[in-house]
Order: structure tokens, then C-alpha cells, then sequence
């Protein structure tokens, strides 16, 4: 009987996942604007028609991602009344702009706190100057600059990340601030709320902020006043509010914990049971982190504190939260944290990976759950395969949403057919995202490989060269591709014919999935 639950309720979230909530609310929206201009007859449909041709006008020459363009412009052209109203609600949602104005404000707020250490530039400019274009580029389109002094420590299973994290938050003393997509109760978050609780009954200031989705399928809507009761700041970012919300399409993907502003930690892993195996969802959940400390943590202090303020009607404190700079290891390799936002024209998260598949000579190794990617990620991927260099992805063998497997897979013939090796992860579900390249340089962090991560949700990662952990990066690729079944044409033609139809079909609407 236990069993028979658990697989129902493992069908239940896999049909009403939170993409699929997020487009249902999306569509009573639209259903109620449609509705009421359908009152005013045909003449407003006419109306919307002429309107719909003028927006296709403008899809195809306005600024974007050529995938995004593909999936408007099909919308426009085939049901141009509903497409256009979808495209006018997408572009005009007021909560957005408030975020976005309210976002600026902050981060120039932050800028003096995220000036680049011109003699760290330097040793990077001398030691790889390729490097260093990257680490400029980061610093100046992202606003996060390159440290020196940081250790990193590699984080190989969920269940290690969890030990470490509660090891150090209860070494906290000044203050702790936790970012998370997801929270859920369970072992694991009733484990860190209970050092929580501990720590700000001894004058810790704890702070903990949650992606507002959460309040559909993990928690109480009101669950922050439960928190605050135990003398902890809590809230949600952009709560789901259905009819009402306009922000729905835009979430707070991050992890991001800050202790003292000396330790930092992010990753893939969330604050519930499945990250550490004590719930098995689709089979062993394989998750990674970093956590670092020294002179880096503080561009993750600052980007926990801009998201924190988004809508604090006070003016933020910054400088009581600075990291202190602590003489150390110079040697120990260079270390970036960066965010991404999909409020911003740059696409950090995507450059990112596109200068380490570019500029890679050896190899490049990447574990990601998704892969639902544009005409440039797919030809960074391949054209690195092309000229020689090693190029491996491990995806999931055990999917946690089918229709996100089945359009990932629609891309393995083109994938392999160029040289690229494709593994699935026996055992269960990938929701590790890294990448790690000729033993240089690695990135860890919450962006995934598809469309949300790298252009609709707000990301972070830390990316970091030269150090001892990116070794442990590579290591653990190995280890996990040695339980991972190595895919083929022969294998992708065997798969069953019409789940390789669905995700075509899937794929002309991936951009909004």
C-alpha cells in the first residue's frame, strides 16, 4: 500500500510538475484576456489578427535567441488571436519590470563592493591570458570579479554537500543567508531549520529566502510566518499567486548558503530528501556542490543581498557583511561566482560555456540533467568534437519529467553522428551541472543545459581555474561514467518510435517548456 502511494504521488508530480503548473496558470491568463476580447466579436478578432502580423514583424527583427524567435513566430503564424495575446503578456508583465528597475538600482548599489583586484588581473593575465579575457568579460558584463585566496572544496554526492553544510552552519557567529529553488520538509531541511532555530536563538541574524513555486507542491503558502516565529527572517521570492501573478515565468533557481561571508556554497542541490537519497524519486539521485572560502565568497554575499532587497522598501546594508580579506594561499588557482538573469540581454551562463567548448583543447566533460539547447550550444558542442577535442555529456538514464527526456534525446543522432559522446546514468537521475575542461578550469553550479536555465531563470555558478578542485571535478566525471551506459546510433534508433516523435513535436515549443 506504501509502495502504491509512492507511485502516485511520483505520477502526480510528474504530470503536474511545475513547468506544467507554471503554463496552465499562464494559459487561464491568456483564456481570460482571449475571453473578453472574443465579446467584442469579429471585429476584434480582425483587430488582433492585423496586431499579430505587426508582432511577428517585430519577433523576427528585435534582438534574441533564434530558438525563442522559431517557437513566436510558429505561434503568431498558426493561431495568431491567441499567439499574439501570449506574446503581449509575456513582453508587458508588470511584476517583471518592477524587478528588473528594482534589480539595476541595486546592483549599482553593489558596484563598489565588486571591483576587480587589478594585480589578481594581472597573475591571470600572465599565467593564461584567454583566461583573463574570460574573467573580463565576467567582471564587465556581469559585474563579478576574479579572486585569488579562495579555497574550493568539491562536493560529490548530495549526501556530502548536506554533511558539510550543517558541519559549517553551526560554526556560524555573525550571520547566514540561504537562496534555494526549493525547500521541502523532510530530514533534510528539518536538519538545517533546527540549526537555524539554534543559531538565531544566539544572536545569529538568519536569513532564508525561497523560489515562491515552492508554495504550489513543497509548502504552505504562509509557511515564512511559521519561520519567522523562531527568529527567523524568511520569505519567498515572487510568490505564485494564480490570476494574479505576473512573474511566473521568471524563478530564482539559485542555491546559494553564505556564512559569516567566509563560507559560500551552491551547486544543484536543493534542501529536500530526494538531493540526499532519503526519498527515492527516479532512482539514485546523483547531485554535486562546492562550498568555498576566502576572499571569493563575497561576490555570492552580494548577489544573495540584491536578490534579498528586490522588494525591501528600506535602502540595503551592504558593508556589515563584507568579506573579510584574509592573507593565504595566492597559489591556489583563481576563483569567479557569477549570477545570471534573465532580466539582462547578456546571457552569462551560456557565454560561460561557450568559451570553455571554444577555447578547450584536450577535453570537456559535462554533467547536466537537460538538454534542451539552441543552434549555438549545439555547435559549440559539436564543432569542439570536430576538432579533436574529447567531448562527453552524462545525462539521465531515469527521467524525472519525460516530455524535458524525450526532447533531449532529439538531439543524440546529431550529437553522436559529429563525434560527441553521450552517456546515461544508469543508476537513477542526473541533477548535477558542471562542466570541467583539460584539467584548467571547472564550473559548478545551478544552471542546466536548456532553455530556462540559460535564459529564463535566475542562475548562479561559480567557475574556477587553476585550482586543486578541479581535479576532483574530473575524477568524479570518470567515476560517474563508469556507471553510466554508453549511448549510440544503434541505441537512439532502437529507442521506442513514439517517444522519439513526441519530443520532435516537443521541440518546436522547447524554447517555452
Amino acid at each position: 500500500m506504501a509502495r502504491d502511494s509512492r507511485v502516485k504521488k511520483t505520477a502526480f508530480q510528474m504530470i503536474y510538475g511545475r513547468t506544467i503548473i507554471v503554463m496552465i496558470l499562464l494559459v487561464l491568463q491568456i483564456a481570460m484576456l482571449f475571453y473578453l476580447i472574443t465579446l467584442a466579436g469579429k471585429v476584434a478578432a480582425f483587430v488582433m489578427s492585423g496586431l499579430s502580423f505587426v508582432l511577428l514583424i517585430v519577433v523576427i527583427n528585435r534582438k534574441g535567441q533564434p530558438s525563442f524567435k522559431m517557437t513566436w513566430v510558429l505561434l503568431l503564424a498558426i493561431t495568431p488571436v491567441f499567439g499574439g495575446l501570449f506574446y503581449l503578456f509575456i513582453q508587458t508583465q508588470p511584476g517583471t519590470k518592477q524587478i528588473k528597475e528594482k534589480l539595476a538600482e541595486l546592483e549599482k548599489d553593489t558596484r563598489p563592493y565588486m571591483q576587480q583586484d587589478q594585480a589578481v588581473m594581472q597573475n591571470l593575465l600572465s599565467e593564461n591570458p584567454q583566461m583573463a579575457q574570460l574573467s573580463h568579460y565576467l567582471c564587465d558584463r556581469g559585474g563579478y570579479p576574479m579572486y585569488q585566496n579562495t579555497s574550493v572544496k568539491y562536493l560529490s554526492t548530495g549526501e556530502i554537500y548536506f554533511e558539510e553544510l550543517v558541519n559549517q552552519l553551526k560554526k556560524a557567529e555573525k550571520f547566514i543567508f540561504m537562496e534555494y529553488f526549493i525547500v521541502d520538509q523532510g530530514k533534510m531541511w528539518d536538519t538545517v531549520l533546527e540549526v537555524l532555530k539554534e543559531k538565531a536563538a544566539q544572536g545569529v541574524e538568519v536569513r532564508v529566502m525561497y523560489d515562491g513555486m515552492c508554495s504550489l507542491m513543497r509548502l504552505p503558502y504562509r509557511y515564512p510566518e511559521q519561520v519567522r516565529e523562531m527568529g527567523i527572517q524568511c520569505k519567498m521570492f515572487a510568490p505564485i499567486m494564480p490570476l494574479l501573478s505576473t512573474s511566473q515565468n521568471n524563478r530564482d533557481h539559485r542555491k546559494i548558503v553564505v556564512i559569516d561571508g567566509v563560507t559560500a556554497f551552491t551547486g544543484g542541490v536543493n534542501l529536500a530528501d530526494e538531493y540526499i537519497n532519503e526519498k527515492m524519486r527516479f532512482g539514485h539521485w546523483k547531485d554535486t556542490g562546492i562550498m568555498l572560502q576566502g576572499d571569493a565568497v563575497q561576490n555570492f554575499t552580494m548577489m544573495f543581498l540584491t536578490m534579498w532587497n528586490v522588494d525591501e522598501p528600506q535602502p540595503p546594508t551592504f558593508r556589515p557583511y563584507l568579506t573579510p580579506h584574509i592573507l593565504g594561499d595566492e597559489a591556489a588557482g583563481y576563483v569567479v561566482p557569477y549570477a545570471d538573469s534573465p532580466l539582462e540581454d547578456e546571457n552569462v551562463g551560456e557565454h560561460v560555456y561557450l568559451d570553455i567548448l571554444y577555447t578547450s583543447k584536450r577535453y570537456v566533460h559535462i554533467m547536466t540533467p537537460y538538454l534542451i539547447i539552441g543552434h549555438e550550444l549545439l555547435q559549440a558542442l559539436t564543432y569542439a568534437a570536430k576538432r579533436g577535442v574529447e567531448v562527453e555529456l552524462i545525462l539521465p538514464h531515469i527521467p524525472d519529467k519525460w516530455y524535458a527526456f524525450q526532447v533531449a534525446r532529439t538531439y543524440y543522432r546529431e550529437l553522436l553522428e559529429e563525434g560527441v559522446k553521450i552517456y546515461e546514468y544508469t543508476p537513477g537521475f542526473i541533477h548535477a551541472k558542471s562542466y570541467v575542461s583539460d584539467d584548467e578550469k571547472a564550473v559548478v553550479g545551478s544552471i542546466n543545459m536548456d532553455f530556462r536555465s540559460l535564459y529564463l531563470h535566475y542562475e548562479c555558478a561559480a567557475l574556477f581555474f587553476n585550482n586543486p578542485a578541479v581535479a576532483d571535478v574530473e575524477k568524479d566525471f570518470q567515476e560517474t561514467k563508469a556507471k553510466s551506459q554508453m549511448m549510440t546510433i544503434e541505441d537512439y534508433n532502437q529507442l521506442p518510435l513514439r517517444g522519439r516523435i513526441a519530443g520532435q513535436i516537443l521541440r518546436l515549443i522547447a524554447p517555452l517548456m
